[in-house]
């Protein structure tokens, strides 16, 4: 692995630490690819530094059983604006 994916994959790991920010939102800031991040959290990380890896992996499982109820707050907003507007 070159020496600028492993820099790359620390700044993602320590930025997603530090913010619990999403996947989504983290690879707008690094300019890369959602794949791309995935990829750097899941399979690159544990490579590199097993103790990030795990905090990683529980901030994204935190992630992961929390999206339903962001989702349906977003569905929930959106009909409210779409009835504001029809009346």
């Amino acid at each position: 692995m070159s020496k600028k994916i492993i820099k790359r994959v620390n700044e993602i790991a320590d930025y997603i630490i530090k913010s619990k920010d999403t996947i989504r939102n983290t690879a707008k800031i690094f300019k890369v690819s959602k794949s791309t991040v995935h990829k750097d959290m899941q399979e690159r990380l544990i490579l590199i530094n097993k103790n990030k890896y795990q905090k990683i992996k529980k901030i994204m499982n935190d992630h992961i059983e929390t999206r339903h109820i962001k989702g349906g707050e977003s569905t929930r907003q959106l009909f409210l604006r779409k009835r504001e507007v029809a009346l």
